[in-house]
């Protein structure tokens, strides 16, 4: 593999062209271990961005598309319609109780076509509401309109504040999961929407886990809150299950934990098993049909790739194995490990909070990574975890076994005692 040519022409997220940072060659993988053009054998702690949930080189998965790309690759979704699509379409609505499906490319473009919803519902109903309430500490992707809701000071996005229309935030819940509900933590949320709820659309959020903006683990009161809130004020609840849908926290989606139902949900991410990108925005018929009851007469969005025959076919099997339930002892059994694992970690300095739900493992430092170093130190242990700012963070296929656990916990331990972090 021309690694040279990589390093210098080829762009990887959220990496310098002036300075890259390394990239490891993988060859293939399988399970949850990942093969290095170089010898080594990793075990994926990330399961590629948090999507590969039922591992890599999975039979049923590699069946089903490989069926499916000898009958049809792709074909446009306007005027045209297939199984899988129809397929996929029965599955999400059955195990999320919506009615209707909007099947797009990614996570960003999911939301993008939450909020474009949002917004033609309300000028179906003759008003014009161009504001979205979100939280601190969120993050919903990076097109322009997911940007524009998430943290614009915190986040990865501050860059582009003052560019990006300008959405009401409030505090993000202070709450932890495991601790006694503090009813003072919805007062900043109730606040901005008694204030500025004329000119709301929508109300966005991550249920339970906020990801990116810090692998924040809130309490499931706050959801509750929110929706009773949303009902008060006759606002449209969206909930960004992207990360959190599908088992990751321990329930099939986050919103569970609070026993709520958005108005509008965006899923992805392990939608299709991580194969292939896809991703789908559920609502009701109330939003569907107010939103093609005005003058457009439709919903104005349509990607070219929208409900692509082989993605959807994969997102079924993948579905399907979700359906079958053996994610739930899996999960409870890694969120035991991590529990077991990852507690003793508080005594270091370094640590400023261990945490963990689901199959979800955080590490939060008290300062941010030395990325080159500490990624060649996992590489060299055998593990594969991808840290960002101060955070050291797990979310493994579901697959993966205790011992694996182990192993993901203990290189992290080792990293905290070597001290790999920016200095200064």
């Amino acid at each position: 593999m021309d690694l040279q040519f990589d390093r210098e022409h080829l762009w990887h997220p959220y990496t310098s062209t002036l300075n890259p940072l390394p990239c490891f060659p993988v060859t293939h993988a399988e399970g949850n271990r990942l093969y290095l053009e170089t010898g080594e054998t990793l075990i994926d702690g990330t399961a590629s961005w948090w999507s590969a949930i039922h591992g890599y080189n999975h039979p049923v998965l590699n069946d089903v598309a490989k069926a499916q790309i000898d009958k049809m690759s792709h074909v446009m979704f306007g005027g045209i319609t297939h199984a899988p699509a129809v397929e996929l379409g029965k599955k999400l609505l059955s195990m999320s109780g919506f009615d209707h499906v909007f099947l797009a490319d990614s996570g960003s473009v999911s939301v993008e076509v939450a909020l474009k919803m949002a917004l033609q519902y309300w000028h179906s109903r003759g008003q014009k509401r161009a504001k979205f309430l979100t939280l601190r500490h969120g993050y919903h992707g990076d097109t322009f309109a997911a940007m524009s809701v998430t943290d614009p000071d915190t986040s990865m996005h501050s860059l582009y504040k003052g560019f990006l229309p300008e959405h009401v935030f409030a505090e993000s819940p202070e709450t932890q999961f495991w601790d006694q509900w503090n009813p003072e933590d919805i007062n900043s949320f109730k606040s901005q929407l008694a204030q500025h709820h004329q000119d709301i659309a929508a109300v966005i959020l991550e249920p339970i886990v906020q990801g990116t903006g810090g692998m924040r683990i809130y309490h499931p009161e706050y959801l509750r809150q929110v929706r009773l809130l949303c009902d008060e004020y006759g606002i449209l609840l969206i909930l960004d299950e992207i990360a959190t849908g599908f088992g990751r926290t321990g329930k099939l989606f986050g919103c569970d934990h609070a026993g709520i139902k958005a108005d509008i949900m965006c899923v992805g991410k392990s939608l299709t098993g991580g194969y292939m990108t896809l991703s789908a925005t559920m609502t009701t018929k109330h939003v569907a049909d107010t939103v093609c009851g005005g003058e457009a007469g439709c919903f104005m969005h349509g990607p070219t790739f929208m409900g692509n025959p082989l993605a959807c076919a994969v997102a079924n099997a993948s579905l399907g194995m979700v359906q079958e339930g053996h994610w739930q002892q899996d999960v409870a059994r890694i969120e035991a490990k991590f529990a077991e694992c990852l507690a003793p970690l508080a005594k270091y300095d370094l640590v400023a909070d261990v945490r963990w739900l689901g199959a979800i493992g955080v590490v939060e430092l008290t300062h941010p990574v030395d990325m080159v170093k500490i990624q060649q130190h996992f590489v060299d242990l055998g593990v594969w975890i991808r840290p960002f700012g101060k955070l050291v963070y797990m979310m493994p296929p579901y697959i993966t076994p205790d011992s694996d656990i182990e192993k993901l916990c203990i290189a992290i331990q080792s990293a905290v005692e070597n001290a790999l972090v920016q200095k200064g």
